[in-house]
């Protein structure tokens, strides 16, 4: 069919028009600079969506120098003419976007990089930084009081990063509510072993070093990488119900060790599978290093890695947060009680597993030992403020909550409630109000009225 000449210019503006619509609806925008957390607001970048990490890092324990290049692929948000990552303190060398050299300029931690061509809203594309220098651990009140992040060992280093240091040792989206698959490659002296997240793809000795290849298939929040490297025993094998299993123990604490880590983690990993759900990721394990000044241990993604062994009971609260806070992780750090809550609690269902003490019984004894005017009952464990978030409070109060809410709605409803919370989130994010209408939904009650006494309101509740 042809067109008149009339029709053809009437065409013609109609298409210019719908361009320039078009063209002015998607003019190309910085990314914000952080997601928008109120506890760390530059935290996380927006206008992208990560997808995966590729991190090559080459480490010398002798000087504490890091080298390492990350390539990040991510999907464009927005249109971009340019997007923010975060690193603190290593010097950058070269970015590209795409292969192709990009410009950058730094804010303190905020790298704002801009790509020779503006990326057009739901385009993949990559971008790779070259970095270099010796990381500095962060410090302050906000995790015991005890340094965190990239912390220098004996023989290595130790990487436990909650819940803001993983931009001390790779550029990247630092902030779990952008999650990312890991392609984690390590080279250190030979003699180390470098322990990292998910399966292990290869290993080998070249020119007096040793290079670790590890990969999290799993979507992974920044904080929960690491890259710990040091002189370790490794055990290999499966649990009971066929869970592959990789523990590695620093050999200065082999005979110090009160626990047996490997026969606890793959116990606790098959038994928590029966409660929480199917187990998340493709492989359970733990890191054992020599670290006294780290006054924590953490869940890693896959490995929880411990500065010591202290405890049983240590070694479950770990793995129960491969559920809760690795495979479902909090939206924003408000919601923490989301993890620390729920892992205090599973203590409790463990000793109740155990037939040493019912949940009942350490619900009331850590509600009996603090008297009404404690600071203990003045924070919120679903807002606990930033400084305070990995108070006792949100640990123990917020396992209060979770026991409160058993016995209200009765064992058959609060055992469904935990797997399908852990399915329905599986990989994500989450907040409180999601559980809150999970439990009113599962239980067939209104529970506001819980929900506000035991996370929202300052004071010793009435039992």
């Amino acid at each position: 069919m042809a067109l008149s000449r009339s029709a053809r210019i009437a065409a013609l503006v109609t298409a210019a028009a719908s361009f320039l619509t078009i063209a002015a609806s998607a003019a190309p925008t910085q990314g914000a600079p952080g997601i928008g957390d109120p506890y760390f607001p530059r935290l996380g970048n927006g206008g992208f969506d990560a997808r995966h990490y590729d991190l090559d890092v080459s480490y010398a324990p002798d000087t504490g120098r890091l080298d390492g290049r990350t390539t990040l692929t991510a999907r464009a948000t927005q249109t971009l003419s340019s997007f923010d990552l975060d690193l603190q303190k290593l010097e950058i060398t070269r970015v590209e976007v795409d292969g192709r050299r990009a410009e950058f300029t730094r804010d303190g931690d905020e790298v704002t990089v801009t790509p020779r061509h503006p990326l057009a809203e739901g385009r993949d594309f990559t971008v790779s930084v070259t970095y270099g220098g010796v990381p500095e651990p962060l410090g302050g009140p906000i995790v015991f009081g005890s340094s965190y992040g990239w912390m220098k060992t004996a023989d290595g280093v130790f990487v436990a990063c909650e819940p803001n240091a993983a931009s001390t040792w790779f550029p990247s989206s630092d902030h779990p509510a952008d999650k990312a698959t890991y392609d984690i490659r390590i080279k250190a002296p030979r003699g180390l072993t470098a322990v990292s997240n998910g399966r292990l793809v290869s290993t080998y000795d070249k020119d007096g070093s040793t290079h670790t290849h590890w990969r999290e298939s799993r979507p992974m929040a920044s904080y929960l990488a690491t890259a710990t490297i040091g002189k370790f025993d490794v055990r290999t094998g499966r649990t009971p119900g066929g869970i592959p299993v990789y523990v590695a123990i620093d050999p200065v604490l082999k005979d110090a060790n009160s626990v047996d880590v490997y026969a606890v983690t793959a116990a606790a990993t098959d038994y928590w599978s029966q409660v929480f759900g199917p187990y998340p990721f493709e492989e359970t394990g733990a890191i054992v290093d020599d670290m006294p000044q780290a006054a924590f241990s953490l869940e890693v993604q896959s490995k929880p890695a411990y500065s010591a062994v202290r405890s049983e009971s240590t070694i479950v609260h770990e793995l129960a947060h491969q559920w809760f806070g690795d495979s479902v992780s909090v939206a924003q750090w408000k919601d923490i009680w989301l993890n620390e809550g729920f892992a205090t609690y599973a203590q409790w269902l463990w000793a109740e597993h155990q037939g040493t003490r019912s949940a009942h019984d350490s619900f009331r004894a850590a509600y009996d030992a603090r008297p009404a005017d404690s600071a203990f009952w003045q924070i919120k464990p679903a807002d606990p403020q930033r400084d305070t978030m990995f108070s006792s409070a949100v640990y123990q109060r917020g396992a209060m909550t979770l026991q409160a809410l058993r016995e209200r709605i009765g064992d058959p409803a609060f055992f469904r409630l935990l797997p399908a919370w852990t399915g329905l989130h599986r990989y994500g994010n989450a907040d409180t109000a999601g559980f809150v209408r999970l439990a009113e939904r599962i239980s067939g009650r209104q529970l506001d009225d819980l929900f506000d006494t035991w996370l929202f309101t300052p004071g010793k509740p009435a039992l």
